[in-house]
């Protein structure tokens, strides 16, 4: 059996994967890769099920065509040539007869984790020409994107959580045990966790749901779905107002404290406790935790993103690691660089 070493495509996770094959289609075994940097030899169950994916009798080889009338309609197979032929004839002669939006475009997450998907993707949204584009992103975390535009500069500036460095891991609407860390590509987190707790870190989940991670967390706090805003723009106003807000070396580089200020002086804790479901106390200490500690990493995912006021949220949440410092320094939540 020969190894082949790849990353799995699957999630955002992307664990290093270690494949034994004969070289003649057949997969022996998938294992995870005890040398990849961020796995570390950690892999779920959607790994293992690839070898079932590429050996499954249904799955499609070729490009399938349907012919036949409704009541007799059937799949036959087709080259690659003709089938592309079909499909570029086809988007054409739709587009032409109904406009260039009546053709739609989406992308799954996968696609990100592909070079070719990745690459030409675009080029080929860019030529459809439509407005009605879709992707993996456009579901789940749109808003983080808005407020990052809009902060950082960028949409794809996101802040990361320093989870193997941090003291303080506050978890918002995600549950990462399961997802392995959207957003974040940290595999394994049942052991970063673990790593937390040994070092004598703390983990705070809030969330309306008894999730996997919330169940091992220090502190769960149950809110009701999509008061997000409400509990962020409140444990903003204790910190600020009580002194304890400290920028540190952002602060040559941040302005508009000032307005954050006034916008969040009417969400106190007890102004916002009966919406959110927590007590004013709990919004206060939970506050304080987040402003004493040594260094915080705030992590909020698709719970916060997929609501009414979800950009909000999101905008809010980036704020607070702003004025407790913790925004891109270790143990906070930091700006990827290249590789």
């Amino acid at each position: 059996m020969a190894l082949h070493h790849r990353v799995c495509h699957l999630c955002e996770a992307m664990c290093g994967l270690v494949i034994e094959h004969d070289g003649a289609g057949h997969i022996g075994a998938i294992r995870g890769d005890e040398g990849d940097a961020f796995s570390r030899g950690h892999l779920c169950p959607k790994a293992y099920g690839l070898k079932d994916i590429h050996e499954d009798p249904d799955r499609l080889r070729v490009p399938q065509r349907r012919v036949g009338g409704p009541d007799d309609a059937r799949w036959e197979p087709i080259g690659w040539d003709e089938a592309l032929d079909e499909v570029a004839h086809r988007l054409g002669e739709v587009q032409r007869e109904h406009g260039r939006d009546a053709v739609a475009f989406y992308q799954g997450n996968p696609t990100v984790h592909n070079y070719a998907g990745a690459l030409f993707g675009q080029v080929f949204s860019r030529a459809l020409g439509s407005k009605s584009r879709y992707s993996a992103t456009s579901v789940d975390q749109l808003p983080h994107m808005l407020a990052a535009l809009e902060m950082f500069g960028h949409q794809l500036y996101l802040p990361i959580p320093d989870i193997d460095r941090t003291d303080l891991f506050v978890v918002l609407g995600g549950n990462p045990l399961v997802s392995n860390g959207s957003l974040m590509t940290a595999p394994d987190m049942r052991g970063r966790l673990k790593s937390l707790r040994e070092r004598g870190g703390r983990l705070i989940v809030i969330d309306p749901r008894r999730t996997e991670t919330a169940a091992l967390a220090d502190e769960h706090h149950f809110i009701r779905p999509g008061t997000d805003a409400l509990l962020l723009a409140a444990l903003a106003h204790v910190i600020v107002t009580s002194g304890q807000a400290r920028l540190g070396a952002l602060a040559a580089h941040t302005d508009g404290l000032e307005a954050l200020i006034a916008a969040v002086a009417p969400f106190t804790p007890a102004a916002v406790a009966p919406h959110v479901g927590m007590t004013a106390a709990a919004i206060e200490a939970l506050a304080h935790t987040i402003a004493r500690a040594r260094s915080a990493a705030l992590y909020g995912r698709v719970g916060v993103s997929t609501q009414s006021f979800g950009a909000l949220a999101c905008w809010l949440l980036y704020a607070l690691s702003v004025v407790t410092g913790n925004l891109d320094r270790p143990g906070g939540s930091m700006f990827t660089r290249p590789a």
